[in-house]
């Protein structure tokens, strides 16, 4: 063999070797992805605004990063509804299309197997195909799941890790129905792969499984009535010399994941309060503790999760003043940093730039002194989500109408704001 053949061959039997390696690693890991080069690129900037044609509710990136899905729900400014589709390269991100979907695209999730977008979108749950929806190739929206139910307010989503069953928040409906997912694909997504429901406070949003999945932490952001919480809250969005309560707490539901999948309206372990209008909650890599935004309290709770059902009492182990009306939460820094939006909701406008908080995390047990910093935002900025490289952060600015894409190695830090 000559020494050109002898490298052809070599290189030959190195290529197969990879593809035999590559293979190898996706039948043990079918969820995995590899990323086309240039798509995790850092952007030039550490904060890289786009505009988008709408209001955006969430960014969610897929799972090698170079795709991002967004929802825009119906607005008096936007109409029809849809879902965005941002491609990222080169640390830079463009709108591809925005793909129509009836109803209200709020939150979405994706499967862990990629092969499904599952969208809340008020009235109905949308199916999509990611794949579809990428390459602008047929007709994307596999589906819908309806309910006679008008104004059931669908808005957040989330999957067990085996695919098999979806978490829905019915905000108007008080409920979070639990569906059989493979029985909604081959049912058509009929109704009739509808578990049941679990009932929940008024308006449930959060729905965060617990590491090893057997729980699941919902929020309302008022108490149901027959827990008979006292009232404590005033109204959002009232007149700001008016301190009359007039709610109870918002509640953390302890969810029992097994029985939900067959007993739904037995599932709910107990329920713990967490401030006035609790909306999002995130817990930290480990799973200790579950970060809520209070968002009629302007302030982050941190919750020490073992607590929960032990001594729901002492749960609480901080209260940090964050800006106003605080909704989205993010993780990031292997848990070492919380960061929350501001969204000023209630008497923002369109025009308004808020921030981000952010907190130290190792720090909880110094209240306000655990805030060590802000990051400029848009106006009501709604909801993050990280990328899978822990990377980038995306923010949607709901008032604005754009996207904010963060580059986590660059923190772009401003003074802390005093709250």
């Amino acid at each position: 063999m000559t020494a050109i053949a002898a490298i052809r061959s070599g290189i030959a039997a190195a290529i197969i070797a990879t593809i035999a390696i590559n293979a190898t690693n996706a039948a043990a890991a079918p969820h995995t992805f590899f990323a086309a080069p240039g798509c995790n690129d850092p952007a030039r900037d550490a904060i890289t605004m786009l505009d988008v044609p709408g209001a955006p509710f969430q960014a969610l990136p897929n799972a090698d990063g170079c795709w991002v899905f967004v929802s825009f729900p119906a607005t008096a400014t936007r109409k029809p509804s849809g879902v965005g589709v941002l491609r990222r390269l080169g640390g830079k991100l463009s709108l591809e299309r925005v793909v129509r979907v009836d109803g209200n695209p709020t939150g979405m999730v994706l499967t862990h197997d990629g092969a499904l977008l599952i969208v809340a979108a008020g009235p109905r749950i949308a199916f999509l195909d990611p794949t579809k929806l990428i390459s602008g190739k047929g007709n994307a929206v596999l589906g819908y799941l309806d309910e006679p139910l008008a104004r059931i307010g669908r808005i957040y989503a989330n999957v067990t890790a085996d695919d098999k069953f979806v978490f829905v928040a019915d905000e108007n409906a008080l409920t979070i129905s639990v569906i059989d997912l493979a029985k909604a694909r081959t049912s058509g997504f009929n109704m009739s792969s509808i578990i049941g429901k679990i009932p929940t406070g008024t308006l449930p949003i959060a729905l965060t499984f617990s590491p090893d999945e057997t729980l699941m932490y919902a929020t309302s952001q008022w108490a149901p009535a027959e827990l008979k919480w006292p009232i404590e809250c005033k109204r959002e969005g009232g007149r700001v010399d008016d301190p009359t309560p007039v709610n109870p707490q918002g509640a953390i539901h302890i969810i029992d994941v097994e029985r939900a999948k067959t007993d739904p309206a037995h599932s709910i372990i107990s329920s713990v309060p967490a401030g006035c209008s609790a909306v999002r909650l995130v817990l930290s890599p480990t799973g200790d503790r579950a970060y809520v935004t209070a968002r009629n309290s302007n302030a982050l709770l941190a919750f020490e999760t073992s607590k929960l059902r032990s001594d729901p009492a002492h749960a609480l182990i901080a209260r940090i003043p964050v800006g106003t009306a605080p909704v989205g939460i993010a993780v990031i820094d292997s848990g070492r940093k919380v960061i929350v939006t501001n969204s000023n909701r209630f008497a923002g406008t369109g025009k308004d730039q808020q921030y981000l908080t952010v907190v130290d995390a190792t720090k909880l047990d110094a209240g306000a002194g655990a805030v060590f910093g802000s990051i400029a935002a848009g106006a009501f900025p709604r909801e993050m989500r990280v990328s899978a490289d822990g990377r980038t952060l995306f923010l949607t600015n709901f008032g604005s109408s754009s996207i904010e894409m963060i580059d986590l190695a660059r923190l772009p830090l401003e003074v802390a704001r005093k709250h």
